[in-house]
């Protein structure tokens, strides 16, 4: 079994942290909201004209919150292995994996991105970028500092030192290739380079979490804010948090502490295609998740469709033959569909398409249906 020792919560910042790109949200007169220790905008011109852009045409986010990791060193991958449930061993340079770092009882710490770059020139030492969530890398910071096997390997928080922007939808590639030296069209999804922008080094990965195709940029806080100001004036719609959390909301993409957390697996969660069993060796959590592929899960996260305009939001109970049997994780009147849509957590036993529940909202019941995720697949989203 790997070691796992789970470090305790960190403490939390006395003041929030603003991005770069701050005082050009404020320019477009963005409402800022506290989110994970940030001031960041919530909505601009509105989260449905937001959302639209983006399902339509184009809109960028500032998500300069996210944590961002460097980690070089000799047979990195290898030693990153124990950490996650996916095989790293079969990215090449240039690829991803979204996986999970998973806790002793095989639960999610958090959801991750791991980007495999080209091995440094010189000394061929293996690189990767490690993308996190904004509440939790501090945690993860020090998880990954105390499991991962760091002789001759350099683990660098890079999170103050680089602005990262989301550009999202059908043509956001036509929007950003007249500022990067390479052509963009030949990357596949979940796919990336280090490249010129602005004539400035860069980081463009093919990835987003909005369910349409498009690229999350990672560079110098100046570039960043030049670049903001030159898709704005291009055309590309300014987006915030609001229109983030309805876009993957549709797509069923989960939010970390809400949808998942480290009290659940990534076969609870529906993530079962981030688990590796078959192809790798020992990993933090392996032996629950082994355990869970034979006896099953007692638990699923499942998608509701709700019988009216009703939303059904995080929290809000769900019922089955009169008894409270789960909670809704998230929700919202999805802008694309026009129907209330949501994600919750049931037994397994209720977790089939077509099962009928109800959800309480303010003291009444109003009926739901189990259905099939994600409640919306873009046609422009690449496989």
């Amino acid at each position: 079994m790997a070691k796992s020792t789970e470090p305790s919560n960190p403490e939390k910042p006395s003041q929030l942290a603003r991005s770069p790109l701050y005082d050009l949200s404020l320019e477009l007169k963005g409402r800022m909201v506290p989110f994970s220790g940030w001031e960041m905008a919530v909505q601009y011109a509105g989260i449905s004209s937001e959302h639209q852009a983006v399902r339509q045409q184009a809109g960028m986010f500032d998500i300069s919150h996210m944590g961002k990791f460097g980690l070089r060193g000799k047979q990195l991958i290898a030693k990153f292995q124990p950490l996650v449930p996916s095989d790293l061993s079969r990215l090449q340079p240039g690829e991803a994996q979204y996986t999970v770092l998973l806790n002793a009882k095989g639960c999610i710490l958090d959801d991750i991105i791991f980007y495999c770059q080209e091995p440094d020139a010189t000394t061929s030492e293996e690189r990767a970028v490690i993308i996190v969530n904004a509440a939790t890398r501090i945690r993860d910071k020090a998880w990954i500092a105390a499991h991962l096997e760091l002789s001759g390997v350099s683990f660098t928080d890079i999170s103050s030192e680089k602005v990262l922007i989301a550009i999202q939808g059908p043509e956001a590639i036509n929007y950003l290739q007249p500022f990067v030296e390479d052509n963009l069209s030949p990357i596949k999804a979940f796919g990336h380079l280090e490249t010129n922008l602005l004539g400035q080094p860069s980081f463009i990965a093919r990835t987003g979490y909005t369910g349409e195709d498009g690229f999350e940029i990672m560079m110098d806080a100046e570039v960043g804010k030049e670049l903001w100001k030159k898709l704005l004036n291009a055309g590309v719609v300014p987006c915030g948090l609001g229109a983030r959390d309805t876009l993957r909301l549709e797509a069923a993409m989960a939010l970390y502490g809400q949808d998942i957390d480290y009290n659940t697996t990534p076969l609870e969660a529906g993530l079962g295609w981030v688990v590796h069993l078959d192809t790798k060796g020992d990993f933090i959590g392996r032996e629950v998740l082994e355990q869970q592929k034979v006896s099953g899960v007692s638990k699923r996260l499942v998608g509701l469709e709700m019988a009216g305009r009703h939303i059904a939001r995080h929290g809000y109970p769900v019922i089955f033959e009169s008894e409270t049997v789960g909670e809704v994780t998230s929700g919202t009147l999805s802008p694309t569909l026009n129907r209330a849509v949501a994600l919750a957590m049931l037994p397994v036993k209720l977790a089939k398409i077509g099962q009928l529940l109800e959800v309480e909202i303010r003291g009444k019941k109003y009926p739901a249906t189990v259905v099939k995720k994600p409640f919306y697949r873009s046609p422009n989203r690449l496989n």
